[in-house]
């Protein structure tokens, strides 16, 4: 084993490892401490099937499709699903008695999905009215049905 004296004067180049030892130890400290509290997936709620099982509604229950038609009179005349709305004349009234009619329906449903479907020799703006109508009502999705076009016309 050598020993050097302070006599020369010049530049070592040896590296000094104790303060990289000591980074090295206190980065291994916090990723050892990081890691563990990372999570490791997501928490996901899995809907359970009811304990009471209770008859399905009917498709036809839950697909509400209100028509546009026309009255003798001129003005429309509403149906939800083949009910009558309103047994007068179409008009203001009429269009109150199907706003409350499809507040009722939609209150407690979870899908609001409505279905507009109008005469043909009826004008548009019955129509547009009748989604007016819907949206007013809380209804989220609202579709338009239209005849079907028969093969070979």
């Amino acid at each position: 084993m050598s020993m050097t004296t302070g006599g020369g004067g010049g530049y070592s180049s040896d590296i000094n490892m104790t303060p990289m030892i000591d980074i090295l130890l206190v980065l291994l400290i916090i990723f050892m401490v990081i890691v563990p509290v990372t999570p490791k997936g997501l928490d996901a709620l899995v809907p359970q099937p009811p304990k009471n099982p209770q008859k399905e509604p009917p498709s036809s229950d839950r697909t509400i499709v209100v028509q546009v038609l026309r009255h003798a009179s001129g003005a429309p005349a509403y149906k939800i699903n083949e009910t009558d709305v309103y047994n007068g004349v179409g008009g203001p009234a009429a269009q109150k008695e199907l706003l409350a009619r499809l507040t009722e329906i939609y209150a407690n449903r979870a899908e609001r999905v409505m279905f507009v479907k109008g005469d043909d020799d009826i004008d548009f703006h019955y129509v547009a009215e009748v989604i007016d109508i819907g949206r007013s009502a809380n209804v989220d999705h609202i579709g338009l049905m239209t005849p079907k076009i028969m093969a070979g016309q």
